[in-house]
């Protein structure tokens, strides 16, 4: 085919996929359509179930969400992708593929999901996202940010088109990190976005577009921030490190990994209380074995109502 047929042919595929994109566009906002949300599966890693549940003690959190022979559990890796008319927000992207054998053999990878698998299922392409939100930057969160480009000589960004949006208070934290934490923060998950010029920081609590709301937690690390998706008539948490599964949805149930435990109580505290009074969707970003759950208050105090799918607890 000769070159000026080429282009135009690209040129009238250009067109149309544009206008299909504007009439898209124009229906959702005339029909008010609600957001959509896609869970977005990475793949599973096992951490030591004692560091995961803190001071309670294993034949009581054994029960719940049950170690193997190491004393280790199986995590979820599970990002949520926010679709809003031209808006395509990815919150946290997994650990990524770039550490060695060495490192990836500390946290027993497994499941057969991936980012950009998972992405591809839901229909989209890494070049379609125009948002990545990243909670925070333990490198379980946003090692995906950035892979190696094609020759391995180097890093690129995973999603070249996409603003990336972190907290100031964690992006301070990171890049002069403490002891306790400086394994967790790695120099090539975090600076090439900077250098990119694609990293936005903001200061506190935002909301990013409408019917997203972001809030900060300091209690795990500092600056993490927790998306609030309103879609249709329900609230959908994105939980993070806040309450990583189900099984920690108790108040003492606290991880050892978090920095400032009291802290992480009196948040976790005063979160729970206002999402049973406004039946919140609690989204978790850990739960290898359940997507979401609902809360409900009994006499012995807050307690998981009912553990479902996303899919399942926007429809009801």
């Amino acid at each position: 085919m000769h070159a000026p047929i080429i282009r135009l042919f690209e040129m009238k595929n250009i067109f149309f996929n544009n206008f299909l994109h504007m009439f898209v566009l124009i229906i959702a906002v005339l029909k008010n359509l609600p957001m959509q949300l896609f869970p977005i599966h990475t793949g599973n890693f096992k951490l030591d179930g004692g560091a995961m549940f803190g001071v309670v003690p294993k034949s009581i959190w054994n029960k719940a969400y049950p170690a193997d022979e190491n004393n280790l559990i199986n995590l979820a890796m599970r990002c949520l992708l926010v679709v809003d008319g031209d808006r395509r927000i990815l919150i946290d992207n997994g650990i990524g593929d770039k550490q060695d054998d060495k490192f990836f053999g500390h946290y027993h990878l497994n499941g057969n999901y991936s980012l950009i698998g998972s992405l591809k299922e839901a229909g989209f392409n890494p070049e379609d996202i125009t948002d990545v939100f990243l909670t925070h930057l333990h490198f379980d969160h946003c090692g995906g940010t950035v892979k190696y480009n094609n020759d391995r000589s180097g890093f690129e960004l995973t999603f070249a088109n996409a603003t990336h949006w972190l907290s100031k208070p964690q992006w301070d934290w990171a890049t002069r990190p403490n002891r306790r934490e400086k394994a967790s923060f790695l120099h090539e998950n975090m600076m090439h976005v900077a250098e990119s010029g694609k990293l936005k920081l903001f200061d506190g609590p935002f909301v990013l577009i409408p019917g997203f709301e972001v809030r900060i937690y300091n209690g795990h690390t500092v600056g993490q921030a927790i998306p609030f998706i309103k879609t249709g008539t329900r609230t959908v948490v994105f939980m993070a490190d806040t309450t990583p599964t189900s099984s920690h949805v108790p108040l003492p149930y606290i991880m050892s990994y978090d920095t400032q435990p009291l802290i992480s109580l009196t948040e976790k505290e005063a979160f729970m209380n206002e999402a049973v009074a406004n039946n919140y969707i609690l989204f978790f970003e850990h739960d290898a074995y359940h997507e979401c759950c609902t809360l409900e208050m009994t006499e012995k105090g807050i307690k998981v109502k009912e553990t479902l799918s996303l899919g399942e607890a926007l429809a009801q």
